[in-house]
């Protein structure tokens, strides 16, 4: 029987609601994976106190017994922690323990990791130059790496991430859309159990640039690119435009979609199912999973948040961890 995975659980930004869905993921025992924290223990603490749950902070190498008990990995805090106000004096904790975390699944001390939302602002403001957690863990990792989110009706990944806008047409080139579709399709074989996936790939354009009229880069440099991989066999409808690919009959036996832009395909998934949307890390050597959300500050403390994306990328991370010891 194999054993369950161990994921490094990274609640995020301290004064989002991060460490407070972590208290709430905590109550309920998991039969599908170990979870080790990689964060401040008074943060973890004050949550619990705000939440009145409880909570029993355990060594790293200890096992959960009882509902609220965590394995801890601390990572302290510089300042302190006040709900809904981050303080960039703790941007390289919360860059610490992302950093840790990932450095546990590369020597294979843990088996995945997930990761909460990260105030963006407040990490450049604490003077760490930071784009995002995609990009963070594939330079530690020293790989080229695709985002992809997903609910349990979806997979869109993206050929650009965090990219102004005006910026994304000369980004997209013939070879990073090659190195995009390889990723994408190798972890759908690998981490998902499909030998040949399907992706639908979009256009740049409206309509897909209407045969030039409205855009010349579907001409120019996706259609051959999508040619010369078909002729490897993969299987690469396109290119499709946005605003009509996403009809369910078309996405019948499609796996993946792959949109041009961060704001060309994400919308719609979230709308098709945003409680359940998971952000996934294609390309690292372990499995990444993130919740889809924010850090939504302004619900810090409350305890109304909604923990569910957060399960979701739990219950994902195992079953990837799970699917990556089937094919070793």
């Amino acid at each position: 029987m194999t054993r369950r995975p161990t994921l490094a659980l990274v609640p995020g930004e301290p004064a989002g609601i991060g460490p407070e869905l972590v208290i709430r993921l905590v109550q309920q025992p998991r039969n599908d994976c170990r979870l080790l924290a990689y964060a401040d223990p008074h943060t973890l603490q004050q949550a619990a106190r705000a939440l009145g749950l409880p909570l029993q902070l355990l060594p790293a190498h200890a096992q959960a017994a009882a509902p609220g008990d965590l394995p801890l990995h601390p990572i302290v805090n510089a300042g302190r922690t006040c709900f809904g106000q981050p303080d960039p004096a703790n941007a390289a904790a919360v860059i610490g323990a992302l950093l840790a975390a990932g450095a546990a699944c590369l020597d294979g001390s843990v088996d995945g990791v997930v990761t909460g939302p990260v105030h963006k602002a407040a990490i450049n403001a604490g003077g760490i130059a930071y784009s995002g957690t995609t990009e963070l863990l594939a330079d530690q990792a020293g790989v080229e790496v695709v985002m992809m989110l997903a609910n349990p009706g979806l997979r869109v990944a993206l050929a650009t991430t965090h990219l102004p806008l005006r910026a994304v047409p000369d980004a997209i080139t013939a070879s990073l859309l090659e190195q995009v579709i390889g990723i994408t399709r190798s972890a759908l074989q690998r981490d998902f159990g499909l030998p040949d996936p399907v992706i639908a790939v979009l256009g740049l354009n409206p309509h897909a640039g209407e045969d030039g009229v409205l855009g010349d880069e579907e001409i120019t440099t996706i259609t051959p690119t999508l040619e010369r991989l078909r002729a490897r066999g993969w299987r690469l409808p396109g290119p499709w435009p946005a605003d009509t690919a996403f009809l369910p009959h078309r996405l019948a036996g499609v796996d993946a979609v792959l949109a041009m832009y961060h704001d060309q395909g994400l919308p719609v998934l979230k709308y098709a199912g945003f409680e359940q949307a998971t952000n996934i890390t294609l390309g690292l050597p372990y499995p990444r999973v993130a919740v889809d959300h924010g850090t939504a500050l302004e619900l810090a403390g409350t305890g109304t948040a909604d923990p569910s994306s957060l399960l979701a990328a739990v219950q994902l991370c195992a079953a990837l961890a799970r699917q990556r010891k089937l094919c070793t």
